[in-house]
């Protein structure tokens, strides 16, 4: 266990201690963190990623893994998982908890407590920290499906938005309403019609949400000087509704969208699925210096574009919140050189972010040696690795 350590340097929102409890490979763990760059290394299979999934559960949404809830629990616990944080913000500290330990039979979901008081929803954990990750999973975002880089769009507006959450679980709700009145055979004109009213409002609304998100990330990224080792990106988001909200008021976007999802009923019900909306859209990224698709970059481009604009969404995030967001950066320096990994490290320096980075080689992380707090994980345990 890793003693409490004291916070040091100005006011900023950072995780002071972590507390885990039947999640995935760690029965019992606790221990302190500092502000600023957190440095977690060891062998693969080690638990690094897993700390990182576990933080990930402070904001709203499935994680970083996405995974199903009873996937997370430890094999052999026998009373779901818990996760306890306590967080220090310049508003002041507050303690965090979530998990399934202590559900009801049949429960489904995880409970969220907020200073030991049941949380109104997940959202409210907005209030208190935003925190944002970068995966090798998500390496392959602008060559994978659309659905995907819906996602990682949707995870930027939470982060600013946070409405943008209940706006697409309400949008998904509704649509799969009418996908079963579809496949069911349904004519019911009255059902289809308040279900398309409420899909042409929220779908507009999201559109609108993500318009206004790509407007200022892109201003964010205009801002940055050139010459960067991330890559200026020009960004962008494909879809009829977002294409519309721009010039065109609110309104008069929801009406045509109803009436076309109107119209449209019997070809969706063909295909088995509604083939209009936002859930269709996609997010385009170029690179600047050359004028090429996101997609047609090398693998080593594309990571490095992929941490420009998480870079740029935390700077963004920082100065409409008043404090920049906690990243999570899994195996962040495998595909960069040192001259590329010491810039990173500068830069999150300049954010004044607590970082959580992972790694198997600490000599990755050598640039950091006095800036960062380093530790050591094996199989379920954690020690100070300075």
């Amino acid at each position: 266990m890793i003693d409490d350590i004291p916070s040091a340097g100005p006011a900023r929102t950072h995780i002071s201690r972590l507390q885990l409890t039947d999640f995935r490979n760690y029965r019992q763990l606790a221990f302190a963190l500092r502000p600023g760059p957190v440095v977690l290394t060891g062998e693969n299979g080690a638990g690094k990623t897993n700390l990182l999934e576990a933080i990930s559960f402070l904001t709203p949404g499935r994680g970083l893994r996405r995974a199903a809830l009873e996937d997370v629990q430890r094999t052999g616990g026998s009373d779901g998982f818990a996760i306890h944080a306590r967080v220090c913000a310049p508003s002041g500290d507050v303690e965090i908890g979530t998990g399934t330990a202590g559900n009801a039979p049949g429960e489904a979901g995880r409970r969220i407590r907020i200073n030991g008081a049941p949380a109104r929803s997940a959202e409210a954990l907005l209030e208190w920290l935003r925190v944002l990750w970068l995966t090798p999973a998500i390496d392959a975002l602008f060559t994978g499906p659309a659905g995907d880089r819906r996602r990682f769009l949707d995870r930027l507006v939470l982060a600013i938005d946070p409405h943008h959450g209940r706006r697409a679980a309400d949008y998904e709700k509704a649509m799969r309403a009418r996908n079963r009145l579809l496949a069911d055979g349904s004519r019911d004109a009255a059902w289809f019609d308040a279900i398309e009213t409420q899909l042409a409002e929220i779908g507009v609304a999201i559109a609108a949400a993500r318009t206004e998100m790509v407007r200022l990330l892109q201003a964010m990224i205009d801002r940055l000087p050139e010459g960067s080792p991330f890559p200026h990106a020009d960004i962008g988001i494909e879809g009829e509704l977002e294409g519309a909200v721009a010039s065109q008021p609110a309104v008069e976007i929801e009406e045509r969208f109803r009436q076309r999802l109107a119209a449209g009923r019997e070809r969706d019900r063909a295909a088995g699925r509604t083939l209009d909306g936002p859930h269709r859209s996609d997010l385009l990224v170029r690179h600047r210096p050359k004028g090429m698709p996101a997609e047609l970059c090398s693998t080593g481009e594309q990571k490095a574009l992929l941490v420009g604009l998480v870079i740029s969404h935390a700077r963004l995030c920082g100065e409409m919140s008043g404090a920049p967001p906690i990243l999570l950066l899994d195996e962040i320096a495998a595909h960069f050189d040192a001259g590329r990994r010491a810039a990173l490290f500068d830069i999150l320096d300049d954010l004044g972010c607590q970082a959580f980075m992972t790694g198997t080689e600490p000599q990755l992380f050598s640039s950091l040696a006095g800036r960062a707090q380093f530790i050591t994980v094996e199989r379920g345990t954690v020690r100070d690795g300075a």
